[in-house]
């Protein structure tokens, strides 16, 4: 480390040394150059991305914004939250717009987190409720799992004097377990009024129309409730970064005045406009999801391989030395998402792919669990 790095390093707060940092999927071009492998040769199950990529809409959209990128973004994003509205039946006065839904979580933790406050969320949560958490100097209070997914008895009851947030994901990543939609309803109904409950639905395209809840209409009646939802997913609109949140007017314009100015691009902002008129895309990106989930599962169960039952584009899958089998999937030109981080250590998450990239990781696993089958765990240990 050279003096300025130094410096650099001791002047920053201990609160942001602390941090983790994120960590995301490995790219494909990184293990192409890593193993001198042709990038097409490349599986990757890692970022819960879609493998149909985004709607043509969308895309042509996205193109033809290019041809102004010399012109800065509409900064109040006009066109984008007048569809959001008329979808959800809010006014757009009650929308945010974010670079990603992870821009709104962390307008959430600039606007109402500080030092000397806590914010409240499970155990195998979103990696990023604790460092936006603890970017800002407050208190994350970690509550333990209930079978892989919130508790949210425990949750109520964790929230002190001092809590500011309660952070909630349905269906949580990297788990991929669901909360009933009553029980979250019931919860709102105890959570103090000061306290903003984050509903991150990040998945919620993915949920089976039965499973589905009009919960923006839940926030007439809970005005410390924010929803938070994102085009990355479902819409395949990734590596253009849109999400938005919805919540009361009061608490949209408190997290306005700390978003970054043009925070959403005029390239995303047209995608995100065109990909809420193409349903028909949408609805094949579930069922493609619903297929290939169903095939991930019976494969991982053929080779003893137990999974957490989950409601969104990925399934968790216990494999035991996690780090080992994923370093062989490398090798092999498969790449999934070791979840050590979270406290898993031996499972791995798999993102729900094409048939054929589905196909190939497990034909992957099958091998690398032949080579070393001492490591495979206990199969008759049942997961919930």
């Amino acid at each position: 480390m050279n003096g300025c790095d130094s410096i650099c390093a001791a002047t920053a707060p201990p609160h942001i040394r602390a941090i983790a940092p994120y960590q995301p999927g490995k790219p494909i071009s990184e293990l192409a150059r890593e193993l001198g492998l042709p990038e097409a040769d490349i599986v990757k199950l890692a970022s819960n991305e879609n493998p149909l990529g985004p709607s043509p809409f969308a895309l042509a959209a996205a193109q033809d914004a290019l041809l102004d990128m010399a012109l800065y973004p509409d900064g109040a994003g006009y066109a984008l939250k007048a569809k959001l509205s008329a979808r959800f039946g809010v006014d757009a006065a009650q929308i945010v717009l974010g670079n990603g839904s992870n821009d709104v979580l962390d307008m959430v933790a600039r606007a109402y987190l500080a030092p000397g406050a806590s914010a409240v969320y499970a155990q195998y949560a979103f990696a990023v409720y604790p460092i936006a958490t603890h970017t800002v100097g407050a208190h994350g209070i970690a509550v333990a799992a209930r079978d892989f997914g919130h508790d949210l008895e425990r949750m109520r009851a964790a929230i002190r004097d001092d809590t500011r947030v309660v952070w909630i994901a349905n269906p949580n990543n990297p788990t991929g377990t669901f909360l009933p939609w009553g029980g979250i309803e019931a919860f709102l109904e105890t959570v103090p009024p000061r306290v903003l409950v984050v509903l991150d639905e990040a998945y919620g395209e993915y949920l089976a129309p039965e499973s589905r809840c009009d919960t923006a209409a839940w926030v007439a009646r809970f005005p410390n409730l924010l929803i938070s939802r994102t085009f990355s997913k479902a819409y395949g609109l990734a590596g253009l970064r849109v999400g938005y949140g919805i919540g009361h007017a009061d608490v949209v314009d408190l997290l306005n005045r700390v978003r970054h100015p043009f925070n959403v691009n005029a390239s995303a902002l047209a995608a995100a406009e065109a990909a809420l008129d193409d349903d028909a895309f949408l609805a094949r990106s579930y069922a493609l999801n619903a297929a290939g989930m169903l095939q991930l599962v019976a494969g991982l169960e053929a080779l003893d391989i137990e999974t957490v039952p989950s409601k969104g584009n990925f399934v968790l899958a216990r494999v035991g030395d996690a780090a080992r089998i994923n370093g062989e999937l490398l090798k092999r030109g498969v790449i999934v998402r070791p979840v050590a981080a979270y406290g898993l250590p031996e499972f791995l998450r798999v993102s729900v792919g094409l048939a054929g990239q589905n196909a190939r990781f497990l034909d992957a696993l099958r091998d690398v669990l032949a080579v070393a089958p001492s490591q495979h765990p206990d199969s008759r240990k049942a997961l919930p």
